[in-house]
C-alpha cells in the first residue's frame, strides 16, 4: 500500500508540468492555425492593367465584371498605358514638356484607344467597335460603367500618374488612387492575379 501511494502522488505530481505542457502546445498550435487562416486566398480577382490597347482593355474589363457577377470582390490596378482608359480628355496645363509630349502621343481616352495588332491608324480600332456593335458585345464605355454597378474597385496608380503627368482632373470620377501597396493588398489575398 505504501508503493501505490508514493507512485500515485509522483503521478500526481507530475500532472501539472504534464497539463502545462498540452496547454503551450494548444497555445503554439493556435497561432499556427491563425497564420494559415490569414493565408488563405478569399474570393478575390485582382487584375493589373497595364496595356492601353482597346482588345486587351476590354479582355480586362470582360474578366473583372464576370468575376463580380459570379460574387468575386474585384480590384483592378491601372498603370501605365493602363490609364489611358480611365481619361475623360487630355490637359496640357501644368506639365512638363516631357510630360505635354506624352499626353498627345497617348489616348485622350477610352474612346481613341487602338488595337493591339492591324491598328493601321486606328481603322482596327473603329472596325473592332463596329463588329461589337453588330454582335451586340457592350462597348468598353458599357464595360466601365458595369463595372461600377457590380462594385468592381478602380484603382489609378499614383506613380505612374505622376511620372505622365496625368492629373486628377483628367481622370474619370469616382476612382481610387493607390500605389503597387494597394494592389499587392488585394492581390496577397486573392485567389487569382492577372496582368493584362
Amino acid at each position: 500500500m505504501q508503493v501505490s501511494i508514493a507512485s500515485t502522488e509522483t503521478r500526481l505530481a507530475a500532472e501539472p508540468s504534464r497539463m502545462q505542457a498540452l496547454e503551450e502546445n494548444v497555445r503554439d498550435i493556435e497561432k499556427r492555425l491563425a497564420l494559415v487562416e490569414g493565408q488563405v486566398a478569399e474570393d478575390r480577382v485582382s487584375l493589373v492593367v497595364f496595356s492601353g490597347d482597346l482588345d486587351r482593355v476590354l479582355a480586362a474589363f470582360i474578366i473583372a465584371t464576370g468575376a463580380a457577377a459570379l460574387g468575386q470582390q474585384v480590384s483592378m490596378f491601372f498603370t501605365f498605358w493602363g490609364l489611358s482608359v480611365l481619361k475623360k480628355d487630355r490637359r496640357l496645363s501644368g506639365k512638363t514638356l516631357f510630360q505635354k509630349m506624352m499626353t498627345l502621343m497617348s489616348p485622350g481616352s477610352s474612346r481613341s484607344l487602338p488595337v493591339s495588332k492591324m491598328n493601321y491608324f486606328g481603322v482596327g480600332a473603329k472596325m473592332l467597335r463596329s463588329m461589337m456593335k453588330v454582335k451586340n458585345v457592350s462597348s468598353i464605355e458599357e464595360m466601365i460603367a458595369l463595372a461600377r454597378e457590380l462594385g468592381v474597385r478602380m484603382i489609378a496608380c499614383e506613380m505612374s500618374r505622376d511620372l505622365m503627368g496625368i492629373q486628377e482632373s483628367e481622370l474619370v470620377a469616382g476612382l481610387e488612387s493607390g500605389g503597387v501597396a494597394s494592389f499587392l493588398a488585394d492581390s496577397l489575398k486573392s485567389r487569382t492575379s492577372l496582368f493584362l
